[in-house]
């Protein structure tokens, strides 16, 4: 089964409720810090042309991530990478990563790009593509951003830490850095 992965436009809108489902049901499954999303918000990131789609040869939903600039746009977060349990040890998170990853840099080449993630798989995704984890500090310091934590199930640790910590690891690339864009597996 061939599973392509590319920039979502508007003939995606119809996946957006498919794609909250999957992320409320994977973190009640996985018990990880996944923030709930409504299909209003992915209609956003689709129609602003910051998400990246997977599906199927025949267009089954298989799975999503998006980007969210923050402090002016000098930062920048790859948020609410999902895959559908079906298309799962495929290999395909990390290919839904880098298209991310890539999105990132051409829409927004200076800025810092991060990630929190209490997933390992993540985590070693992330080192794979030149991120390294930093302390909360070194991330965005705009409220909105943390705002969207809200709907995460360990939000009750963030706040009692004041915003310092959490379950998440903060992960973070700097262009600064690095000399070219890393594209893992080349």
């Amino acid at each position: 089964m061939e599973i392509k992965v590319f920039v979502a436009d508007n003939s995606h809108l119809s996946y957006a409720e498919a794609i909250c489902k999957e992320i409320e049901e994977s973190a009640k499954e996985s018990k990880l810090g996944l923030a709930k999303r409504t299909p209003e918000y992915i209609y956003g990131k689709i129609l602003s042309g910051k998400a990246v789609i997977a599906l199927t040869s025949d267009g089954e939903f298989a799975g999503f991530s998006y980007i969210e600039t923050w402090g002016g746009k000098s930062f920048v977060a790859n948020s609410g990478l999902i895959v559908a349990r079906k298309f799962r040890g495929l290999g395909l998170a990390k290919r839904i990563k880098e298209q991310t990853f890539i999105l990132s840099r051409k829409l927004f080449p200076d800025a810092k790009i991060f990630s929190l993630t209490t997933g390992a798989a993540v985590m070693k995704m992330n080192y794979e593509f030149g991120f390294r984890p930093v302390p909360y500090n070194e991330l965005t310091d705009d409220p909105e951003f943390w705002k969207g934590c809200e709907g995460c199930r360990n939000f009750d640790i963030l706040t009692r830490n004041e915003y310092r910590l959490c379950l998440c690891t903060g992960l973070l690339y700097d262009p600064k850095e690095h000399f070219e864009i890393h594209h893992p597996g080349e």
